[in-house]
């Protein structure tokens, strides 16, 4: 049987009320007292258990997910999964919602976040491109007591926070090697595509990629990057210009997370099944455009496992308790229509 607290308050001759004040930092304790404790937890392999001290004393956790405003299909799978853990979590005492706010301005995305209550929330798991005022309003919130999570997107020199998501530089050089090895020995080019190259996962999945086509395929030539901002419009007419200009593009890499509006605006200037056309992430989308050829491979992740993990990170933070690395490392999947 583990010790408990009441064992502990034996072996060092204490009260049980000593023992409560010396575990959770409280005030009104000897140095003597909490010294015979400290003595006695290494004595008899004491082991706090955070977890059934909330229980008892009705604790909620309050964890919050604050994502894009605005966002296609993929955005909808998180936003699911989140009201799924919501639910699934709401007898374990505890507390999840969700805010969308507009992530294209860094300023107005700051003052959200200094403006977060210690009082009203424990953790906060964040998807916002990088810039220096989101990344010191994350660092604000973890100096105030709120466990900070990065959801799928990180900051720059932010160490201090979790991250939950693919190693992303893997991921870009994992679409690189999968349209060299596609196109074998025919040259031309590869258009590139992404919502904004502010984000530090765009950044590092196209160094990945270049890292791998550049080493490894020096026939093939990849083109700067086409930035949309997620506007299907502007889209359109990037998209369209590019192939007009390049006529040589033999193979696409979205490596944003929708890959809708990238693909219907190459449908509107040629067959995207003439493309070696690798995306990001599994949506209705594009596992329809996998099934009929015009899309060759999905890199994706497991939403609801990023889900799980940023809640079971800021859980285990609260507790003070280690994390399983294992349980929490997000792999990288490789859909192809053959094991779709």
């Amino acid at each position: 049987m583990r010790p408990t607290a009441k064992d502990l308050a034996e072996a060092a001759g204490v009260s049980l009320a000593t023992v409560d004040r010396v575990l959770n930092d409280r005030p009104n304790v000897s140095e003597k007292a909490a010294r015979r404790v400290n003595e006695a937890i290494g004595r008899i392999g004491f082991v706090r258990n955070p977890a059934a001290v909330n229980l008892a004393r009705n604790r909620t956790y309050r964890f919050r997910f604050v994502l894009p405003l605005s966002g296609d299909q993929y955005l909808q799978e998180l936003l699911a999964q989140v009201v799924e853990a919501r639910e699934a979590l709401r007898g374990d005492l505890t507390d999840i919602d969700v805010v969308q706010v507009s992530v294209s301005d860094p300023h107005a995305l700051a003052k959200y976040l200094a403006a977060l209550d210690p009082e009203q929330i424990d953790g906060v798991a964040i998807m916002a491109p990088e810039s220096p005022q989101v990344r010191d309003a994350m660092a604000r919130l973890i100096e105030r007591g709120i466990k900070v999570v990065q959801f799928l997107s990180g900051q720059e020199k932010l160490p201090t926070a979790d991250f939950v998501g693919v190693d992303n530089f893997a991921a870009g050089a994992t679409a690189g090697k999968i349209v060299g090895r596609f196109l074998g020995n025919m040259s031309g080019k590869i258009m590139v595509v992404a919502d904004t190259m502010m984000a530090q996962d765009s950044i590092e999945r196209r160094l990945g990629f270049d890292s791998i086509v550049n080493q490894q395929f020096p026939h093939l030539v990849s083109l700067p990057s086409l930035e949309t901002y997620g506007d299907e419009r502007r889209a359109r007419l990037v998209i369209r210009r590019l192939l007009e200009n390049h006529p040589d593009v033999r193979a696409v890499y979205v490596l944003s997370s929708e890959a809708r509006a990238p693909l219907i605006a190459i449908e509107e200037v040629q067959d995207p099944r003439a493309l070696t056309i690798v995306v990001h992430e599994r949506t209705p989308f594009s596992e329809e455009a996998l099934k009929d050829d015009r899309i060759d491979a999905i890199i994706a992740q497991d939403p609801s496992h990023a889900v799980r993990s940023a809640i079971r990170i800021m859980r285990a933070r609260l507790e003070q308790r280690e994390l399983i690395a294992s349980q929490e490392k997000i792999r990288i999947e490789v859909l192809l229509k053959e094991n779709l």
